[in-house]
Order: structure tokens, then C-alpha cells, then sequence
């Protein structure tokens, strides 16, 4: 994979890391107010982590289905389909997947910490 991709890729990495990281700030920031206080979730607090994990597999799932459909037009002979680019695409996919498998596991860990936890 080229030095190009590698560096798309962690971007893209570090900019949802970056949206996570601004969702989790204000909450942990936040003093008990009104709406802390009555249980609900002020809107200065971002988007739910449910909201991002949705998100990131969208993501996966579009450069998948993107990678997906560039390789069948390499296939039928589109012309402006260059191999090279079919094989990025490819690569690109393959390593968000990958990404993708291991905050799974991770999250999967976690919560299993969890559980085994003694109160």
C-alpha cells in the first residue's frame, strides 16, 4: 500500500478519534445542572458513542461496498479503471475492516472486564 493511502487512512483514523474525543470532554467537564441532575442528556455533550460506532461501520461498510464495485468494473474492462487504484481501494477497505474487527474486540474485552467485576 502506498505511503499516500497509509496516511488517508490514519486521517481518517485520527479525525474519528478526534469526534470521539470531543464527545467524551464536555460530558466529563460538564457540572451538574438542571439537566444533569434530572438525568438527561444535555446537547453540549456531542454525539453517543453508539452514534460514532454506527458511524464507523457505515464507513467500513461504504469503503467495502466502493472497493467492492471498483473491482467488478476492473473486471467487466471499464475504461478509466487502472488496476493500481482498484488494488488501494482494495487495501483501504481491507485495513478499516481490520480496524474496525479490533475495536470489536477491544469493546468485547472491556465489557467482559466488566462483568467479571465483584461489586
Amino acid at each position: 500500500m502506498s505511503n499516500m493511502a497509509i496516511d488517508q487512512v490514519l486521517a481518517q483514523i485520527r479525525s474519528m478519534s478526534a469526534q470521539a474525543g470531543a464527545g467524551i470532554k464536555p460530558a466529563a467537564s460538564t457540572a451538574v445542572g438542571a439537566a444533569g441532575a434530572a438525568g438527561g442528556v444535555s446537547a453540549a455533550q456531542g454525539p453517543a458513542f453508539g452514534d460514532l460506532l454506527k458511524q464507523g461501520i457505515e464507513s467500513v461498510n461504504h469503503s467495502e461496498q466502493s472497493a467492492n464495485a471498483l473491482a467488478d468494473a476492473w473486471e467487466r474492462g471499464v475504461s478509466g479503471v487502472d488496476l493500481a487504484r482498484v488494488m488501494i481501494e482494495s487495501q483501504k477497505a481491507s485495513v478499516s475492516f481490520r480496524a474496525l474487527t479490533e475495536v470489536r474486540n477491544r469493546l468485547v474485552t472491556v465489557y467482559q472486564d466488566i462483568m467479571n467485576m465483584s461489586i
